[in-house]
């Protein structure tokens, strides 16, 4: 499955928040990019403005494609419950966020790419689909290769001087 392989800082200084992971690109130049970004204040954004930008935002933090997203949020609007609450919960529940949140990467897209490599089981079976849903009480376990082990020690090193 594709995802955005675009300039990272440049939509994370659209936005003004680090959306791919810790970033000192913000505290760096604290404007929007383009060549009216230093300049005084922007208009007024439109309520439709602001909605987008929230999309946008979530999409780019989760590292979703349009129809990727489309898809959960269809997903959560057939559920019962608050739509907004359920699509975090779909969401969270992905195994390339179950992963970043484990600490196991110190990013969405690391996390990502370590699911992708077949580094990471699922109820000891071998997951490489970063879209899986995982379920409460599924056992998320790093596969017992020297290789695997190695490089979820030196990222749980790095979140913990992070």
């Amino acid at each position: 499955m594709a995802r955005y392989t675009g300039p990272k800082t440049k939509v994370s200084r659209r936005y003004g928040v680090p959306l791919f992971g810790p970033s000192k690109a913000l505290e760096r130049k604290n404007y929007p990019p383009g060549i009216h970004g230093p300049r005084g204040s922007r208009r007024k954004q439109s309520d439709y403005a602001i909605a987008l930008g929230e999309k946008q935002k979530l999409r780019y933090q989760y590292g979703l494609l349009e129809r990727q997203f489309r898809r959960i949020f269809q997903r959560a609007l057939r559920k019962r419950g608050v739509t907004g609450e359920t699509l975090l919960q779909l969401l969270e529940t992905r195994l390339d966020n179950v992963v970043y949140r484990l600490g196991f990467a110190n990013t969405r897209s690391a996390a990502r790419q370590f699911v992708s490599h077949g580094h990471v089981l699922v109820n000891g079976r071998g997951v490489n689909v970063a879209s899986y849903n995982v379920k409460a009480g599924d056992e998320i376990t790093i596969k017992d290769k020297p290789k695997s082990r190695q490089l979820v020690l030196r990222n749980l090193d790095l979140t913990q001087i992070v």
